[in-house]
């Protein structure tokens, strides 16, 4: 099964997961100078996927197209993966933001699907689009961290 295709998998198979375990709690990025933006961008067959580390967390970020019939939250599903010591963090309470390359913003809850967090967004559209994550962990630490996404489908007229 391809990399694409096991997403899916647990994209619908923790649907009704996260739709149980929904959180309603809504969290301000506070200071965006603190945020490091990642320029280097990995990807992988069917997506975009690069880690970087957060104040001590190696948090994953894959972004990829939503497919046809899976699209109805946005063009493409952002998914977080916040692990310690090697081990995916499943309790984790996360919210995520966009910026649009025209300065417009957007947050979502990330819903919990298996080891990973998912929102998904409109980012079909030419430039630059600055993903954000902010994650409490029980401690009551709040974690913020962000990557920039430029879609390689639009990437040749940005």
């Amino acid at each position: 099964m391809t990399t694409a295709g096991l997403m899916i998998v647990m994209l619908m198979g923790g649907a009704q997961l996260a739709l149980a375990h929904g959180d309603a709690h809504h969290h301000e990025y506070g200071d965006m100078h603190n945020m490091e933006m990642a320029s280097s961008m990995g990807s992988m067959k069917g997506g975009f996927l690069t880690t970087k580390e957060i104040d001590g967390y190696t948090v994953s970020f894959h972004i990829m197209k939503a497919s046809a019939g899976m699209a109805q939250g946005g063009t493409h599903h952002v998914m977080i993966k916040v692990a310690e010591g090697g081990k995916a963090m499943t309790d984790l309470v996360a919210n995520s933001k966009v910026t649009h390359p025209n300065g417009k913003s957007e947050s979502k809850m990330l819903m919990k699907m298996g080891d990973w967090y998912m929102a998904s967004y409109d980012l079909g559209h030419p430039g630059k689009h600055q993903i954000m994550v902010l994650f409490k962990t029980n401690d009551g630490g709040k974690h913020f961290g962000g990557v920039n996404y430029v879609d390689a489908g639009t990437a040749a007229g940005a």
